[in-house]
C-alpha cells in the first residue's frame, strides 16, 4: 500500500508504516529461532525454582510452565494475526480500537514495563560480567560503594559495558536482531544438552530434587494447598510472556506469510519453555550432590566451574542474554515511543529512548526494594496488559471480523479518530478490567501499608490475567455491539 510521507498526519513515519513485500523476509524457522532464543534466559531458568520453593514437585513444576506458555500462545497467535495481514506494528493496531489518540495509553502501558525490563535484564548481563571477572581474577574486585548508587565501581563499569554492547544492535536495527536470533538458537541448545551431560558426569546422575514429592501430598508441608498455589503461579508464568502476547505484530508484520508466524510460534514458544524448566530442575537437581545445595541461578553455578569452562559459560550466558532483551525488551518499547510522537521520534530514536531510561531507572534499585519481584512485578502488570490483550482480540476478530481500512489507521479525521481520537468503549472496558485487581496487588506490593484488603480480592489477584482480559473483552465487547464502521465502506483514499 503506498503512502505518501508527506501526508496531512502526525501518525505516520517511515517505521510505522505497514511493510512492503521486499520488507517481508521472515520464515517460520525465523520465529522458531526468536523464541527459542528468548525462552532460553535467566529468568526463565530460573522461574522453575520459585515453583519448586512453593512446594511443587519437579514435574508439577514443569507441567505449570508448559501450560501457561500453551495459554499465552494464543493471544500471541490472535494478535500476531493482524501483523501478518496488514504489516502493521502493535502501536498501529491499538488505534482501532482505543482511537488514533487514546492508542497512545496501550503503547505507553507496553513501554514501561519493557524499560523495567530492559533495565533489569541489562543489570543480569553487567552481574555475569562482574561475578566471572571476579572468579577469573580470583578474588572479587571493585572497591566500596558509591554514594547514591549504592553499587561499587566495577559494578557500574560491568553494568554500561553490557549497556554498550547492546546500543550497537539499537543502531542496526531489526535486521540485525533477526540475525542474532537465528545464528544463536541452535548454539543455546547445544550448550543445554553440553551442561546436562556435564551435570550427569559430575554428580553420577541427575540428583534428589527429581525425586522428592510435592508439599502438597498427604503429610507434606502444605498438604492439601496445591490449588492456592498453582493459580497465582500459572497467573505469573503467563506474565512472564503477557508484554509479547501484545506486541508480537511488531515481528508478525515481518512474517511472509501467515503460516509462517503461526506454525514458527508454536514450534517456538510452549515446549522449549518447558523443556528449559525441565532443564532448570534436572541441572539444579545435580548441584544439591555437587554443592551440598540446590544453585537455582545459573551464574552462580558457571562461577563454581572451573577453567576454561568459566569463559565458555561467560560468553554463552552474555550472547543469551543480549539476544533475549534486544527481541523481549526492545523492539516493542522502540515502536511505542515513536507512535507517541511520529515526526519527532522514529524507530531508532524510541530505541534510544528506551535504552536511556532503563539507565535511568537504576535496576539494582527496583530488584532490590521488590522483595519477591518476580511475582509482584509479573502477576501486577499482568493486570494492566490482560485488559489490553482482551479489547485488541475482541476488536479485531468480533468487531471488525478481521477487517481494517488501513490507511484509515493513519488518518487524524479517520473512521478510527472516534471522539476527538479517543473511543471511551475501550477505555472503559481496560479501566473496568484493571480496577478488581488494584486491591489485591496493593496487599500483595506493599503488605504493611495495606494489610486489610478483603479475602475475594486477594484471591481474584491471583487470576489478575485471566480476570483482566475476561473483564475488558466483555465489557468491550458490550459497549462496540453495532457500532462498528465496515472498514471497506469507510475506507476512503489519503489526499
Amino acid at each position: 500500500m503506498s503512502m505518501d510521507p508527506a501526508a496531512h498526519t502526525d501518525l505516520w513515519n517511515e517505521d510505522l508504516a505497514p511493510t512492503n513485500a521486499a520488507q517481508r523476509t521472515w520464515r517460520w524457522y525465523h520465529f522458531a529461532a526468536l523464541w527459542v532464543g528468548m525462552v532460553m534466559c535467566i529468568p526463565a531458568y530460573t522461574l522453575s525454582a520459585s515453583l519448586i520453593e512453593a512446594g511443587m514437585s519437579a514435574y508439577q513444576a514443569v507441567i505449570t510452565v508448559f501450560l501457561a506458555n500453551a495459554i499465552v500462545l494464543l493471544p500471541m497467535l490472535l494478535i500476531g494475526h493482524a501483523g501478518t495481514k496488514y504489516g502493521i506494528p502493535y502501536a498501529v493496531l491499538a488505534r482501532a480500537s482505543f482511537g488514533t489518540r487514546g492508542a497512545r495509553l496501550p503503547a505507553l502501558m507496553r513501554a514501561i514495563v519493557a524499560c523495567g525490563w530492559y533495565g533489569i535484564q541489562t543489570w543480569f548481563g553487567g552481574s555475569m560480567i562482574y561475578t566471572l571477572l571476579g572468579v577469573m581474577a580470583g578474588h572479587e574486585i571493585g572497591g566500596a560503594k558509591i554514594a547514591g548508587l549504592g553499587i561499587n565501581g566495577a559494578q557500574l563499569g560491568c553494568f554500561l559495558a553490557f549497556w554498550a554492547i547492546q546500543f550497537y544492535f539499537i543502531v542496526h536495527g531489526m535486521n540485525a536482531i533477526r540475525k542474532l536470533e537465528t545464528y544463536t538458537a541452535p548454539l543455546k541448545i547445544a550448550i543445554c544438552f553440553v551442561l546436562l551431560g556435564w551435570v550427569y558426569q559430575k554428580a553420577g546422575g541427575f540428583g534428589p530434587l527429581l525425586d522428592q514429592p510435592s508439599a502438597f501430598v498427604e503429610g507434606g508441608k502444605k498438604a492439601g494447598q496445591f490449588w492456592p498455589t498453582f493459580w497465582p503461579s500459572l497467573t505469573a508464568m503467563v506474565g512472564f510472556w503477557a508484554t509479547l502476547a501484545l506486541n508480537i505484530p511488531d515481528f508478525t508484520r515481518f512474517a511472509r506469510t501467515q503460516r509462517d508466524q503461526v506454525v514458527g510460534q508454536t514450534i517456538g514458544l510452549p515446549v522449549p519453555m518447558g523443556l528449559l524448566a525441565a532443564l532448570a530442575v534436572i541441572v539444579t537437581s545435580a548441584t544439591v550432590v555437587l554443592y551440598g545445595k540446590a544453585l537455582w541461578d545459573p551464574v552462580d553455578l558457571a562461577s563454581r566451574m572451573t577453567g576454561a569452562a568459566v569463559l565458555i559459560a561467560l560468553i554463552v550466558l552474555l550472547v543469551d542474554t543480549v539476544s533475549v532483551n534486544l527481541a523481549a525488551n526492545l523492539v516493542g518499547p522502540a515502536y511505542d515511543f515513536s507512535a507517541l510522537a511520529p515526526r519527532k521520534i522514529s524507530y531508532r530514536t524510541g530505541g534510544y529512548l528506551t535504552a536511556g531510561i532503563a539507565l535511568a531507572m537504576m535496576p539494582w534499585k527496583i530488584l532490590e526494594s521488590t522483595q519477591g519481584y518476580i511475582f509482584t512485578w509479573l502477576i501486577g502488570y499482568s493486570a494492566l496488559l490482560g485488559p489490553i490483550a482482551g479489547v485488541l482480540i475482541i476488536d479485531y476478530y468480533f468487531i471488525r471480523k478481521t477487517e481494517l481500512a488501513v490507511e484509515q489507521l493513519y488518518r487524524e479525521d479517520g473512521i478510527y479518530s472516534y471522539r476527538s481520537g479517543w473511543n471511551m468503549a475501550a477505555i472503559v472496558a481496560f479501566v473496568a478490567g484493571v480496577l478488581p485487581n488494584i486491591p489485591g496487588f496493593l496487599n500483595a506490593a506493599f503488605p504493611e501499608s495495606f494489610p486489610d484488603v478483603g479475602a475475594a480480592f486477594k484471591t481474584l489477584y491471583t487470576y489478575a490475567w485471566f480476570v483482566g482480559i475476561a473483564i475488558a473483552a466483555v465489557v468491550y465487547g458490550l459497549m462496540m455491539k453495532g457500532r462498528a464502521v465496515p472498514a471497506m465502506a469507510a475506507a476512503r483514499p489519503l489526499d
